[in-house]
């Protein structure tokens, strides 16, 4: 699998998890308070963390790539964090081969 094809992974996965399209939460750069405000799924930021922590699984089970869940403040925009995740996939994808 490409290194894009697991961002795409990532990205289409958190988002559901999250119970909004993905095209909203990336066009958008939403903040994550503003993803835990618009998703009938979340009521709080342990919700919030818990949709970040079963992408990880996901990613994990699917693929066999371990990421570690960066901690980031409810102000951060989401491309923020997927590009901290991102920044994970190439390393772990070459290991998982």
């Amino acid at each position: 699998m490409t290194s894009a094809e697991l961002h795409a992974y990532v990205r289409e996965t958190f988002a559901s998890y999250a119970g909004l399209p993905a095209s909203e939460i990336i066009d958008q750069d939403l903040t994550l308070a503003q993803i835990v405000a618009r998703s009938e799924k979340m009521n709080n930021s342990l919700d919030l963390m818990e949709a970040f922590a079963r992408t990880a699984n996901a990613l994990k089970k699917t693929h066999g790539v371990r990421v570690r869940l960066p901690t980031f403040p409810l102000d951060t925009p989401i491309t923020t964090v997927l590009q901290a995740l991102a920044e994970q996939l190439p390393q772990e994808a070459s290991k998982a081969s």
